[in-house]
């Protein structure tokens, strides 16, 4: 579940113990003799060495009671397994298997952003595989329905079972935090996709897509506000439990009077509530070096050659690398606007940038402008841009390792606002040990240049990686004001007690005191030892962790549903409702597994 650094080097020697939660969890009890844990439904003795174990064997074989979602729900079903008077779910009738197949096929053509009416074509396909390597069984191709309708109402039915399954858990959620991102759908509407993180009692952490909202229709803050407020009232989240905003940079979110996150400040003020805490710099990092410096001329430019190498290079040994990347990001089809937020990424840039003189040469042999290869101050530009690029990239991918906790990500933005701080004061020394790209530019044009002749203006370059600092310190600050609150669920045993609120120093001073949390802290990860650790006798230590623990920790599910939208920009791009963009954002962004026995039997009640 868990994917924190550990605390040593020492290999953790889970207990093999029965846990009496796993009755209500797992519908398994504790075995008369022997050790495991025997289930109530199947009545097989499970060989368990640890809670992974019960839970495999639950998942994939009884997910059906999964519906029984609340505790008196859990009790009662408990308690009728154990009298017997419960039977096992019925096995899927040969007609409910193809359906489940049908199901299976829908959800892979949605995930690989494939129209509707591809569904027939894949049903010829398998017909022609079964004919030549099991001829015996080529019927059973026609029972299943892969018409465009059906696909479509399958994908449909997927996104509202998973959609349940959201709602479900969300009831359970002990805090949660929202992300909200505008910026990554370009189709033919602008959309707000907007993404929950919550966190259980056992600090089990779920981060799901709530729900998309259309831009066009809901175009005032107001509007859409009422929109998101909406999504949370129909997943029962209260603003009481919200703990954190992320947002992207746009005036729509963060405006300093009319933004959307001032609104949701204002709506979540109360006794009852946290200080809702907002960052705004996960989400679409690369954007906020748009400043002093002509970005989207560049990107623009950059763009353009991409097309043309497509259309005219592709069989150009020198460009394959580029192209290879390309495809795997867009498919065959270049959509400009998604390929001017790919280029922003940095990775390609840089490899653009190394292809500079093969690109310049190709467009002189097809006739195309080079006028920007003339021009010095945009090839310092253009130079410049790739190294800080570079550099957001490193700080973006570190801040895509998802269920590392808000701590360790302000960490890596203290880190790189460090940085920053460097490549400051290097470049008003006119050290460009860390511009690589714009040292090649520099170097190059010197040989072509009269040695009195200024090339490039580093005081501008200066500005820019000032604002970049002042935008991190102002995007960030809100995790500033609960660095203690961080430092103390990241390291609860070396915080002084005299440094913690008042609320919490008796908690502090005796769980530091504990020589057994001691060592579950050392052995464990840090969900596992806050999962474990009595909200009966740590309570306010309990609840700091569940507020830390629901804070947006990377943007690794954001990144998720800008991939898919990139890789399928052809189809998205298309005119869909928004009940199934919905759907297709939501199957391809979830870690939720769909119940595929309810689907079939079309039972949507609590009981079977």
């Amino acid at each position: 579940m868990w994917m924190t650094p550990k605390r040593s080097k020492m290999e953790i020697d889970e207990s093999r113990a029965f846990r009496a939660e796993w009755t209500q969890r797992y519908l398994v009890v504790e075995p008369p003799e022997g050790e495991g844990a025997l289930c109530l439904v199947c009545r097989r003795l499970v060989a368990a060495t640890g809670e992974p174990d019960v839970k495999q064997h639950y998942e994939a074989e009884h997910e059906y009671y999964e519906r029984y979602v609340a505790e008196d729900e859990r009790a009662a079903l408990v308690e009728r397994l154990r009298r017997g008077d419960l039977r096992e779910a019925a096995p899927l009738t040969p007609e409910q298997r193809i359906a489940r197949a049908g199901l299976g096929l829908a959800r892979l053509l949605a995930l690989k952003g494939c129209g509707w009416g591809e569904g027939d074509f894949v049903h010829r396909c398998m017909a022609v595989m079964l004919r030549d390597v099991l001829p015996d069984h080529v019927g059973v191709m026609d029972g299943i329905d892969l018409s465009p309708e059906t696909t479509r109402q399958r994908v449909l039915d997927i996104h509202q079972n998973l959609r349940s399954q959201l709602f479900n858990r969300a009831k359970e959620f002990k805090a949660y935090s929202l992300a909200l991102d505008d910026q990554a759908f370009v189709a033919y509407e602008n959309y707000l996709l907007v993404f929950v993180r919550g966190v259980s009692h056992d600090l089990e952490v779920h981060e799901e897509l709530l729900t998309i909202i259309n831009l066009t229709h809901h175009f005032s803050v107001g509007a859409l506000m009422a929109a998101i407020l909406e999504a949370l009232q129909t997943a029962g989240l209260s603003l009481q439990r919200m703990v954190g905003l992320t947002t992207t940079h746009t005036l729509r979110m963060i405006g300093e009077n009319s933004g959307l996150v001032s609104y949701m400040r204002e709506k979540a003020v109360s006794p009852n509530c946290w200080n809702v805490i907002h960052y705004s710099g996960f989400l679409h990092l690369e954007l906020l070096s748009s400043y002093d410096v002509d970005v989207n001329q560049i990107i623009n430019a950059v763009s353009e050659w991409i097309v043309l190498i497509k259309t005219r290079g592709v069989r150009r040994p020198e460009f394959q690398a580029l192209l290879t990347e390309s495809e795997s990001e867009h498919g065959e089809r270049v959509n400009g606007r998604c390929l001017n937020n790919w280029l922003r990424k940095g990775k390609t840039l840089k490899l653009i940038f190394s292809l500079r003189k093969e690109i310049e040469t190709f467009l002189v042999s097809i006739g195309a402008t080079t006028v920007h290869f003339t021009d010095k101050e945009w090839l310092c530009d253009f130079g410049f841009l790739v190294d800080i690029m570079d550099h957001l990239r490193e700080i973006s991918e570190l801040l895509r390792v998802n269920r590392v906790f808000a701590a360790a990500a302000f960490d890596h933005i203290c880190a790189f606002e460090v940085k920053l701080n460097l490549l400051q004061r290097q470049v008003e020394e006119k050290n460009l040990t860390h511009f690589a790209a714009l040292s090649q530019v520099v170097d190059e044009l010197k040989e072509n240049l009269q040695e009195d002749e200024k090339i490039l203006d580093l005081e501008r370059y200066r500005g820019v990686i000032c604002r970049l600092q002042k935008e991190f310190e102002r995007h960030f600050k809100d995790l500033k004001f609960i660095k203690k609150d961080l430092e103390l669920f990241a390291n609860p045993f070396s915080f002084k007690p005299e440094y913690a609120p008042i609320s919490v120093r008796v908690e502090l001073t005796k769980l530091q005191a504990s020589a057994n949390l001691w060592e579950e802290y050392r052995t464990k990860d840090l969900g596992q030892f806050y999962a474990g650790l009595s909200a009966e006798s740590y309570p306010i230590i309990k609840g700091v962790a569940c507020k830390v623990a629901s804070l947006f920790d990377s943007s690794k599910i954001c990144e998720k549903a800008f991939s898919y939208l990139t890789r399928n920009q052809h189809t998205l791009s298309q005119p869909l409702p928004d009940e199934h963009l919905h759907a297709l954002f939501r199957i391809a962004t979830t870690e939720i597994e769909p119940r595929w026995d309810d689907l079939v039997r079309g039972r949507n009640e609590s009981n079977p």
